[in-house]
């Protein structure tokens, strides 16, 4: 299996350009199944989960045309109703593909959705938002079922916040009878993007980027082109590696009001920035403050940057605070970290203290998830010696090319086949 190799202390230098927004990405290609017409979509990144969620659309129909950083997809037809097992299997983003195939063709199936520990959550509001709007759910063995002879709108509240939940009712509505309303919706960019592609090209949705999202059923949408808005998570992650790493690095192709709260943050650690349009401008940090940081959802600090924030206040002069109560085993990479040389208590599942400076060591470790991942590989860049970093799958589901990219700044890191 791949792995990289890294040796860490390098100096980085250069610039470095944000690609578009993988969560962006994967909702945009499964809204394409709602059109017969051809839809385009450009700044695509080449990631893994970009390839399971069109190889999946191709399965079931769709025919896929793919160019540099861009993919051309119609789905004039869609020729079955059960989602790929084995692709599933390995994507939980797969569960945004119900409900468009549902809409067109009023039946669809899958097994529970994979992807990631992390990934793994429940999919309950899922199936209750679409039983709201008229569906029948049916377990069946590993595999649950959905039928509707129609899509009626309806009023849906998340009990919880969630941005996948949000986007999926919010495409699924766009082909039912009648309004929907989401109440309680996640706020995150990527969500009103979409909304406003969707309808340039006939939907009618209204409120998207605020809690109440209202949705007014059309019968059929046109095709056309967008281009993905940047990542932000890829942003926060590349502001960290400079502090940790530069020099000095410039981040281009971002937009930093979409990552407000993290900024804040990092400033307190002490960390340089300069902003400009479309662009970020870091310097590598000599002293790093400790910071206490809750995340939050949108607008607040980010569940993903998480991670490589911990990765930071490592190397403060302090304790600091995490405490990150969206997810349940956000903080179980500590304990690699640990191994390295971080001091990390965790306090319970969704808290820890991070006890600053401490010098981290290369040793050989695992990625166990995307933003745990992506944290270990910074880990080793900046750890004494030699780092091993394995199921690098797991990095390569979100971030395109990344040692390519890091090699181009002067860091010393390998993909080894």
């Amino acid at each position: 299996m791949p792995y990289f190799e890294i040796t860490g202390g390098k100096k980085l230098n250069g610039e470095i350009e944000v690609k578009g927004a993988k969560n962006a990405a994967l909702k945009a290609v499964a809204a394409a199944l709602l059109s017969s017409e051809k839809w385009i979509i450009k700044n695509l990144p080449q990631i893994e989960d970009i390839n399971r969620i069109l190889e999946m659309a191709e399965d079931l129909g769709a025919k896929i045309k793919r160019g540099n950083n861009k993919v051309e997809i119609q789905a004039k037809s869609i020729k079955k109703t059960r989602l790929s097992e084995k692709l599933a299997g390995k994507l939980r983003a797969s569960i945004i593909l119900a409900g468009p195939v549902l809409a067109r063709m009023g039946k669809v199936s899958m097994p529970y959705p994979g992807g990631c520990v992390i990934g793994k959550r429940p999919i309950d509001l899922f199936l209750a938002g679409f039983q709201k709007m008229g569906a029948k759910v049916k377990w069946q063995d590993d595999h649950f079922s959905l039928s509707a002879r129609k899509l009626k709108g309806a009023k849906i509240f998340f009990p919880k916040i969630s941005v996948t939940g949000t986007e999926a009712m919010m495409i699924t509505a766009v082909l039912a009878e009648g309004e929907t309303i989401l109440e309680n919706a996640a706020m995150e960019p990527e969500i009103p993007a979409l909304a406003e592609f969707l309808n340039r090209c006939g939907a009618k949705i209204f409120g998207a980027g605020t809690p109440t999202i209202r949705i007014k059923g059309v019968k059929g949408i046109r095709g056309g082109q967008m281009k993905l808005i940047p990542d932000r998570i890829e942003t926060g992650t590349f502001v960290i590696l400079a502090a940790l790493c530069g020099g000095k690095i410039k981040i281009r192709n971002c937009n930093p009001d979409h990552i407000r709260a993290f900024l804040v943050n990092i400033q307190k650690a002490g960390v340089r920035i300069e902003e400009k349009k479309n662009e970020l401008v870091v310097w590598g940090a000599e002293k790093i403050n400790p910071v206490n940081v809750t995340t939050h959802e949108y607008p607040g600090f980010a569940t993903d940057l998480q991670p490589p924030f911990t990765l930071l206040v490592t190397q403060a002069r302090g304790t600091s605070q995490i405490h990150d109560p969206i997810f349940e085993g956000r903080l179980l990479f500590t304990d690699i970290l640990n191994s390295m040389g971080a001091n990390i208590v965790l306090n319970d599942p969704h808290r820890a203290a991070i006890h600053g400076p401490t010098r981290l060591r290369g040793r050989k470790i695992a990625s166990p998830d995307l933003r745990a991942g992506i944290t270990l590989l910074l880990a080793g860049l900046i750890a004494k010696g030699k780092t091993v970093v394995e199921n690098i799958y797991q990095i390569d589901r979100g971030y395109e090319k990344i040692e390519e990219r890091l090699q181009k700044l002067g860091a010393d890191i390998k993909r080894i086949m």
